[in-house]
């Protein structure tokens, strides 16, 4: 197994290893190694990851259903689904410094945000490459990425289900089951990861849109290490807020194929700042 050494190594040179390591618990001990040298100060700032051997990939179109959890198989595909989800979103993390860090000239906070996020046995069911293809289909618009892969994927994470949305049910339907120990991990592990994980998009793609329409009005340095909160709030005007939501929509219409579906987890979402106005008019179809 690699190890990092301690010499100063740039952030956006780092994520290419992970994205090069095949072996995704391999890739999750170095992508852990990377975070762990980034907060210590050792990794300075400024393509397809390598093949997910044990998983067999399949057209989305020709995913087996995952069930309700009322069976252990079910239960099975369904965690199954979730451990390849959060595989990619090790690589979608480090793709996004390392395709946008540095042509971007993004802030230190940008970079600690996406470093942070992140009785079978995997590679025991078919999976899909739906989210990296949606990264490849971004690669050249960081907004673009933003939007799409932290903003409306992380709703729809468990197949064609909607991620978030579903996953209080899915929960239960693993208490009702019987399996409490699976179900504690998805509340509270799972969920509030992917609450983060939007929480992430929403508050990047917001400071950059705003950044591209007043550099002087919305400096890097208003910019909270957490979330987008009262600081943000408070100088941001009316115009610019619609504005920016504005485009989030125009965003995700040219990027993403079909409406949002109803209904809605409000409560996840809006912990994620990501309020009604962002996403039910992408539920109607124009």
């Amino acid at each position: 197994m690699e190890e990092m050494s301690n010499q100063p190594e740039a952030l956006v040179e780092a994520p290419v290893r992970v994205l090069n390591t095949a072996d995704p618990f391999e890739k999750a001990r170095l992508g852990a190694v990377i975070a762990t040298k980034w907060l210590q100060g050792f990794i300075s700032l400024p393509y397809h990851p390598s093949s997910r051997l044990p998983v067999k990939l399949v057209p989305p179109s020709l995913m087996p259903k995952l069930g309700k959890a009322r069976s252990l198989q079910s239960r099975q595909a369904i965690v199954h689904s979730l451990v390849h989800t959060e595989s990619w979103a090790i690589d979608l993390s480090w793709d996004i410094i390392a395709r946008f860090g540095e042509q971007e000239a993004m802030p230190r906070e940008f970079f600690t945000d996406f470093v942070k996020e992140l009785g079978s046995f995997y590679g025991a069911f078919p999976a899909h490459a739906g989210l990296w293809d949606s990264a490849i289909a971004t690669a050249k618009d960081l907004l673009a990425r933003l939007a799409v892969e932290h903003c409306v994927h992380e709703w729809i994470i468990i197949k064609q289900a909607r991620g978030l949305d579903v996953l209080p049910t899915t929960i239960t339907r693993f208490r009702n089951g019987g399996d409490n120990e699976t179900a504690d991990l998805l509340e509270r592990v799972v969920y509030p990861e992917e609450i983060t994980h939007c929480a992430a998009g929403v508050k990047w793609f917001k400071s950059i849109s705003l950044r591209s329409r007043n550099p002087i009005t919305y400096p890097w340095s208003l910019i909270s290490l957490e979330s987008v909160t009262s600081e943000r709030e408070t100088t941001t005007t009316v115009e610019d807020e619609r504005d920016v939501i504005q485009k989030f929509h125009a965003t995700v219409r040219t990027h993403f194929r079909g409406p949002l579906k109803p209904p809605f987890n409000e409560e996840a979402r809006k912990a994620a700042g990501f309020g009604p106005q962002w996403y039910e008019p992408l539920a109607l179809k124009e």
